[in-house]
């Protein structure tokens, strides 16, 4: 009896570890797909670990920057999110958006044109600058981070030849392996943060079209172009290595516009040096959008984002990283009210266009 019971103790512990065995297998190839990219190495590592701003074996922030300030970790907050029913999360009924016909586009017109969340494309200069497209995969599987309806109406094969590419970091609702590798054939440059450059070399990016810069490096482009990489208050990474490559946000000083170019994180003082450092900013893009107090340190905060535009002394104002992906709890239309009460309690001038819409920049 007590053999048969033993037999039947070790059949279950056997099948037990046969599915942990499937599982793991099945992770490894999960992640070890081409999209998650590849964390630094070689000659890149080596530039890394001599960044001013690599210590203990990663990226670190300006200040001390908390990501979860709840006793919830980083997945738990995910699975939380994922799981539990809000009130307005999503729109009832499809967005109002535009399809411009982007190639018909005369490219000498200094113009803006956003494609919801945080993708956009400047032209200024005669040049065409896209900035963080995402327009197939916002996550690793399809089903989580669906676009909102309405809003999914532009995709890689719409794009006109690209100039530069402008990556802010590394995450997936900024950096869409899908989007970057159709559009790989008509890319003349990426401009990116140091370390995020080994994701494109690994997707077959010549390393001689990455521009990868570090905070307070600059890069002559052309006669008349110059772009600095500069702080931002976040954190990076596409899998289980975090912060080993650079984030940022850059300032694009072309002929007859300075454009300063967000990406995400939280308030700090690199605004106001960033404002004083660069005078006469033209147009500011600012994140607006998947904030939530838990993480309040690396998203900008509503109460922080009419500060943070005025101390970049910026023109005008243009908000972006909302109206087409849910990925924190506030209702979708909240970042609208947002850019709404700037405009009107706080008299910014406040762009507030449709997704598709031409917004001239003279």
């Amino acid at each position: 009896m007590h053999i048969v019971k033993r037999s039947k103790v070790r059949m279950v512990i056997g099948y037990i570890l046969v599915v942990i065995v499937l599982l793991a297998v099945v992770v490894i190839a999960f992640i070890n797909q081409p999209s998650f990219g590849r964390i630094p190495r070689g000659e890149r590592l080596e530039r890394v670990k001599q960044s001013p701003n690599y210590r203990d074996g990663k990226f670190q922030n300006l200040h001390e920057t908390v990501l979860m300030t709840s006793d919830k970790g980083r997945l738990e907050g995910i699975w939380d999110f994922l799981f539990q029913k809000i009130e307005g999360l999503r729109p009832d009924v499809p967005l109002p958006a535009i399809k411009t016909n982007l190639k018909n586009l005369n490219q000498d017109e200094e113009a803006i044109i956003w494609f919801g969340h945080s993708s956009y494309l400047i032209q200024t200069g005669g040049k065409r600058i896209l900035v963080d497209p995402v327009f197939c995969m916002a996550s690793p599987v399809s089903f989580i981070n669906k676009p909102f309806k309405g809003t999914d109406i532009y995709h890689p094969e719409d794009m006109p030849d690209i100039d530069y590419l402008v990556i802010s970091h590394d995450h997936w609702d900024h950096l869409d392996y899908h989007t970057v590798k159709e559009l790989k054939g008509r890319i003349g440059k990426v401009i990116c943060p140091l370390g995020v450059g080994e994701h494109f070399e690994y997707w077959g990016f010549d390393k001689d079209r990455i521009i990868e810069l570090d905070w307070n490096e600059d890069a002559n482009l052309e006669s008349g172009f110059m772009i600095h990489c500069l702080p931002a208050r976040h954190f990076s990474g596409r899998g289980f290595n975090a912060n080993q490559s650079l984030w940022a946000s850059f300032l694009l000083e072309a002929p007859s516009q300075k454009i300063y170019i967000g990406g995400d994180g939280g308030y700090d003082t690199h605004y106001a040096d960033i404002g004083n450092r660069f005078p006469d900013i033209d147009l500011a893009i600012l994140e607006n959008g998947q904030y939530n107090e838990e993480w309040k340190y690396i998203h900008l905060m509503p109460q922080y984002m009419t500060q943070a535009a005025r101390d970049l002394k910026a023109k005008r104002i243009l908000t972006v990283h909302h109206s087409k992906y849910a990925l924190a709890k506030h209702r979708w239309d909240e970042p609208l009210k947002n850019a709404e009460n700037m405009k009107y309690k706080d008299s910014l001038d406040v762009l507030i266009p449709k997704i598709g819409e031409i917004v001239r920049l003279k």
